[in-house]
């Protein structure tokens, strides 16, 4: 049997769902991160049960409001899957982060004042787990971001959990889903093979990954992306991805992803695609807050589609 429950969040000013919500799910074809009539939703596993996720946004202005509605077993502690929730929907859509530091750099600059009034409430969005930022980052490696994802949705669909009478739809596989999954199964799903190697061991691995970031809040990005660099499978695109999707590091602007670098392209009226050098001297004067133009940027281009 399963059995709902639903709370509310309220969160820092000013919020928009809707923009934070694509900015992590980055494409229309993502499985995972599902956005619909207003809602967004993903199943996820809380008290290691899969759980069926819907937020959505009921106060806006001075005082935006989360409502998350989680349907799940009969015979879960709601209490403590609420607050497990709470934990993942605030580090996913990063509603505790003050940007009122950020509004005021832009206000000063030509360039980011129009981004930052066009999508005004982004909140800067994370993977739920350190896992997910590494796998992303590798299924993605020197391929279109269209093609990672549908990649990342079978992976998603071969591995992850899901809730016996819900949605249907599956969570994110967690590391200890992948304990008896042999490389070959996860390269089946579309990945070569050194990234499901990759992948793989980073499974194998994954608490001791954890464990050695679990003072990262007190490392430099220089020392985390030095250590990133050690794991198989991570190079310095992915690492600096994983520091700003994965850890959050605002100031963090992937300079090897060509979505952003053709983004820059066009912001600057650049006549030619600026090298990761200049990149990182174009980002420089946004300091402490590169990422998150990064996602100011993504948006843009969603914009321009017509997706967002």
């Amino acid at each position: 049997m399963m059995r709902s429950s639903t709370f509310e969040m309220a969160i820092s000013p000013p919020f928009r769902l809707d923009l934070t919500a694509w900015a992590l799910r980055r494409r229309a074809t993502n499985s995972m991160d599902r956005w619909e009539d207003g809602h967004y939703s993903r199943t996820v596993v809380l008290e290691d049960d899969a759980f069926d996720m819907v937020i959505s946004q009921i106060g806006g202005g001075h005082r935006p409001v989360l409502q998350v509605t989680l349907s799940g077993p009969s015979g879960a502690d709601t209490e403590a899957v609420e607050n497990a929730a709470r934990s993942l929907v605030s580090k996913m859509l990063g509603t505790s982060v003050d940007l009122r530091p950020f509004y005021a750099l832009a206000e000063g600059s030509d360039v980011l004042r129009p981004l930052a009034e066009r999508f005004l409430g982004l909140k800067p969005p994370r993977f739920p787990t350190l896992f997910e930022a590494l796998v992303n980052a590798i299924a993605c490696q020197q391929v279109s971001l269209d093609s990672g994802i549908r990649t990342l949705n079978r992976f998603s669909e071969r591995f992850g959990r899901r809730l016996e009478g819900g949605t249907g739809a599956r969570s994110f596989p967690r590391p200890e889903d992948l304990a008896s999954i042999s490389e070959d199964e996860i390269k089946a799903v579309g990945l070569s093979r050194q990234k499901a190697l990759a992948i793989k061991r980073i499974a194998n691995d994954g608490q001791a990954i954890e464990n050695a970031l679990a003072g990262a809040e007190q490392m430099s990005d220089a020392e985390i992306l030095s250590y990133l660099s050690t794991i198989r499978g991570i190079g310095r695109w992915s690492a600096e991805y994983v520091l700003l999707r994965g850890l959050g590091r605002l100031d963090m602007f992937p300079g090897d992803d060509v979505g952003a670098r053709n983004n820059l392209q066009r912001l600057f009226h650049l006549d030619e695609k600026p090298d990761y050098e200049r990149i990182k001297e174009l980002t420089s004067s946004w300091r402490p807050y590169q990422g998150l133009v990064y996602f100011h940027l993504l948006l843009n281009n969603l914009q321009a589609k017509g997706l967002v």
